[in-house]
């Protein structure tokens, strides 16, 4: 549908308007060789890219892979399809957590990170910024609807998540949650952390949530 003017067609319309290319543009721009793909799974599409991207390190395919994230909305269409689905917040606000939760706000963003494996980031001087000990994906399969979570694959992905990592349920501190701000997601997601990371955990270790949703809207796009 894209190509549906053809009057304002040319030379680059091809290459510029393909979402497929646009991972291959870095790295045409950048120089660099290896895996490059773009990666599209809506909310999830950075922490997808950044699994791909470990992947790819530990299968020794690549020495430096950078993943990075990027949102921008440029048209009234998702706005209004959204909104007719009644997943926004009519008042602006995503309320994570709270009791007057209706819904989320679509934000607009950047994000990109160089990932390399241990040995080779200590070896460089460079500062370390974070360590990815594990991560896991996995979809939830049929629930009530098409976007309505599914609290025991929620349970499974951070299951699978821990067990590369080769963490306990305790010895996470904090969360970073998907956090949509709806009465639907938030108890769910909630309640698959508390059955999986809730184990065994006594009161004075206490596991803090978050989600920066709240303050810069929901962005979910990437490539790696």
């Amino acid at each position: 549908m894209q190509f549906g003017n053809t009057e304002k067609m040319n030379p680059f319309s091809g290459t510029g308007l393909s979402a497929s290319i646009s991972a291959n543009r870095v790295s045409y721009t950048l120089g660099v060789k290896g895996p490059s793909a773009m990666v599209d799974t809506a909310c999830s599409s950075s922490l997808v890219a950044l699994d791909a991207a470990a992947a790819q390190l530990r299968r020794d395919r690549c020495s430096v892979a950078a993943a990075a994230g990027v949102n921008l909305n440029l048209m009234p269409g998702p706005f209004v399809a959204c909104s007719q689905a009644q997943m926004l917040s009519p008042d602006g606000y995503c309320k994570t957590f709270d009791a007057s939760a209706n819904g989320y706000v679509r934000g607009e963003g950047c994000g990109a990170v160089v990932l390399t494996c241990m040995s080779t980031a200590e070896n460089s001087g460079k500062p370390i910024l974070a360590v990815v000990r594990g991560s896991a994906i996995n979809q939830d399969g049929r629930s009530s609807s098409l976007t309505a979570p599914n609290g025991p694959s929620q349970q499974e992905v951070v299951h699978a998540a821990l067990a590369e990592a080769q963490v306990t349920p305790t010895d996470v501190d904090i969360v970073e949650c998907h956090g949509t701000g709806t009465a639907l997601g938030d108890p769910i997601e909630v309640g698959a952390l508390k059955n999986v990371l809730g184990a065994g955990r006594d009161g004075d270790k206490k596991l803090m949530l978050g989600a920066v949703k709240s303050n810069i809207g929901q962005i979910g796009r990437a490539h790696v």
